[in-house]
C-alpha cells in the first residue's frame, strides 16, 4: 500500500514540474480553438472542458526540460499535439459510433456525425497552422508523418473490425500507428524544442514509443478489468464495438469452439445481451489472458525504463521515470 501511495505522489510531482507550462498550454488551446463558425467553437470548448490526463503535452514538455528550461516553442508544440490527439478522438468516436467519452456524451451524440467529422478536420488543420509558426521543417515533417501513420492505423482498424482472426502482430501494428507513434512524436518535438542533438532525440523517440505501446496495452486490459466510472465509458466496450485486443487475442488462440462462438456473438450483436460480459471475463481468466497481456506491457515499460535511465539524472529525468511507473501501475 505504501509503495502505491509513494508512486502516486511521484507521478503527481512529475506533472507538478510542468504544471505552469500546462496552464499556458490550456490557454493556448483555448485561444486557438475559436473558429469563425460557432458550432466548431462550441465543440472545441466542450472537448477542452472534458479534461483528460494531458499526458502527451506533459511528455513533450518534460523531454524539453531534459535539456534546459522550458521554451515558448515547447509550450506551443504541446498545444499542437493535444489538439491533434483531440481531433483523433472525435474521429474515432464517429467511426466507433461511440456514445460517451470521459464520462460525458461524445460529440457525435450531441452534434451528429457530419458536424463532428468537420470539427475534427478543422482542429487538425488548426494544429498544423499553430505548428507552422515555428518555421521549422523538421517539426512539420514529424507532424505530417505522425498524421499519416494515425490515419493509416484507423483505416487498418476499420478493415479488421468485427473479425476474430486478428493476430498479435496485427494488433501491435495498430497500437504502433494509433498510439505509440503519437507518444514518439511528442518526445521528438520536445527534444527539438530543447535543442537536443539527433542522438538524444532518437533515444527519446524510442523511449516514448515503448511507453506508448505499454500505455495502450494497459488501456486495453483496463477495458476488461476496470469499471465504467473509472473508464468514462462502459467496460467491455472494445469487444462490443468489434475490436479484438490483446487479452482476447491470447484467449482466442486457446479457446474451444463454444467459447469462440460466444465471442463472435458479442461482436456480431454489438452487445452483451445474449452473452453476458461476466462470461467473457471467465474465458479471459480461464486462459490467463489478462496476466499475459500485462506481462507484454511490462516488457515495453522495462525498455522505456532502461532508456530514460541512461539520461543524466535531473528533475525532468526523474519525472519521466515516474510517468513510466504510472503507466505500469495502472493495472495493479
Amino acid at each position: 500500500m505504501f509503495s502505491k501511495i509513494r508512486q502516486s505522489v511521484t507521478a503527481r510531482d512529475a506533472f507538478e514540474l510542468v504544471s505552469a507550462d500546462l496552464q499556458q498550454v490550456e490557454q493556448e488551446i483555448s485561444v486557438e480553438s475559436v473558429a469563425s463558425v460557432d458550432a466548431i467553437t462550441a465543440i472545441n470548448q466542450y472537448l477542452q472542458a472534458g479534461g483528460g490526463k494531458r499526458l502527451r503535452p506533459a511528455l513533450l514538455l518534460l523531454c524539453t526540460r531534459l535539456f534546459g528550461p522550458s521554451t515558448e516553442c515547447a509550450r506551443r508544440l504541446a498545444a499542437v499535439v493535444e489538439m491533434i490527439h483531440t481531433a483523433t478522438l472525435v474521429h474515432d468516436d464517429v467511426i466507433d459510433v461511440a456514445k460517451s467519452r470521459r464520462g460525458r456524451p461524445s460529440t457525435n451524440v450531441i452534434w451528429g456525425n457530419h458536424v463532428s467529422v468537420l470539427a475534427g478536420d478543422w482542429l487538425y488543420m488548426q494544429a498544423f497552422q499553430v505548428a507552422l509558426r515555428e518555421r521549422n521543417f523538421h517539426v512539420l515533417d514529424v507532424l505530417i508523418s505522425l498524421t499519416q501513420m494515425m490515419v493509416e492505423g484507423e483505416l487498418l482498424q476499420l478493415e479488421r473490425l468485427h473479425r476474430i482472426d486478428i493476430s498479435e502482430a496485427d494488433y501491435m501494428e495498430l497500437v504502433d500507428r494509433k498510439t505509440a507513434s503519437l507518444f514518439s512524436a511528442c518526445a521528438s518535438l520536445g527534444a527539438t524544442a530543447g535543442g537536443a542533438d539527433e542522438t538524444a532525440e532518437s533515444r527519446l523517440r524510442e523511449f516514448a514509443w515503448n511507453l506508448g505501446m505499454a500505455f495502450q496495452l494497459v488501456d486495453d486490459i483496463l477495458d476488461f478489468t476496470s469499471t465504467e466510472k473509472i473508464l468514462g465509458k462502459p467496460a467491455g466496450n472494445d469487444l462490443r464495438e468489434g475490436k479484438v485486443t490483446l487479452p482476447m487475442i491470447y484467449a482466442l488462440a486457446q479457446a474451444n469452439g463454444e467459447e469462440r462462438a460466444a465471442v463472435e456473438t458479442v461482436i456480431s450483436d454489438g452487445s452483451y445481451e445474449d452473452v453476458p460480459f461476466p462470461h467473457i471475463l471467465q474465458i479471459l481468466e480461464r486462459y490467463g489472458s489478462v496476466a499475459r497481456a500485462y506481462d507484454r506491457a511490462h516488457g515495453f515499460t522495462e525498455k522505456a525504463r532502461r532508456i530514460i535511465g541512461s539520461f543524466e539524472e535531473s528533475p525532468a529525468q526523474r519525472a519521466l521515470q515516474a510517468i513510466v511507473e504510472l503507466v505500469t501501475e495502472r493495472c495493479s
